[in-house]
């Protein structure tokens, strides 16, 4: 569900992270874990499902020491390193188009930029890592405020994230567009007047901001 934008009365812009700015590929960490605990796939993919803990993790139920615990345990191996749970977790996170970050940089001139994400506190640390090693802003230094789930308890497409950005950072709706590459997320937003705009392949954010 896409929304025509109306830049007459755009005001604020607010950014899902994944597949949006980063492109990601949520296969990988799976395929790495099944290999480091010789495992096949689809029995880490049950796993993942039955359990449900990554969704406790990126909402806050479950801190870093906590995900890693149930990853040893559900996994069966005790002896892995953080790092190693770390690095197999942020497989995730593909190359970054530096040229997506250079085009929210430019909106900022004219609009108010936010960042809502579903995510982790490993995969943010991960993401600034490697803004700061291509010297471009962090997360944080690139948006006026940044709304991660595990921060704020709440996930999309929970009507009430979208109400808790709204309220938090004094937004009026019919003003703010929203860009997610998830339908569901869209669908949510649009419901609460939100100009939301469904992300696809192939075009990237910079295809949906150009005339902005």
């Amino acid at each position: 569900m896409d929304s025509i934008l109306n830049p007459s009365t755009l005001k604020n812009l607010v950014f899902d992270l994944g597949d949006v700015i980063i492109p990601i590929d949520l296969t990988a960490p799976v395929r790495n874990f099944a290999m480091l605990a010789n495992l096949p796939e689809d029995e880490v993919w049950a796993i993942w499902k039955e359990h449900n803990f990554i969704n406790h993790y990126e909402t806050g139920l479950l801190d870093d020491a906590a995900f890693r615990a149930e990853v040893r345990q559900l996994l069966k191996n005790d002896v892995w390193a953080d790092e190693v749970i770390d690095t197999a977790w942020n497989t995730v996170l593909l190359d970054l188009p530096v040229e997506r970050i250079a085009r929210i940089q430019e909106l900022k001139a004219n609009h108010r930029l936010f960042l809502l994400s579903n995510t982790s506190p490993i995969h943010i640390r991960r993401v600034n890592d490697v803004l700061t090693q291509l010297n471009l802003p962090t997360l944080e230094q690139l948006f006026e405020r940044v709304f991660y789930s595990y921060e704020v308890r709440l996930a999309k497409p929970s009507p009430d994230i979208y109400r808790h950005v709204l309220t938090e950072a004094g937004l009026v709706a019919e003003e703010t567009a929203f860009f997610d590459d998830n339908a569901a997320n869209i669908q949510a937003a649009a419901e609460l007047g939100i100009q939301a705009v469904h992300v696809q392949p192939p075009m990237t954010i910079i295809d949906y901001v150009k005339d902005l």
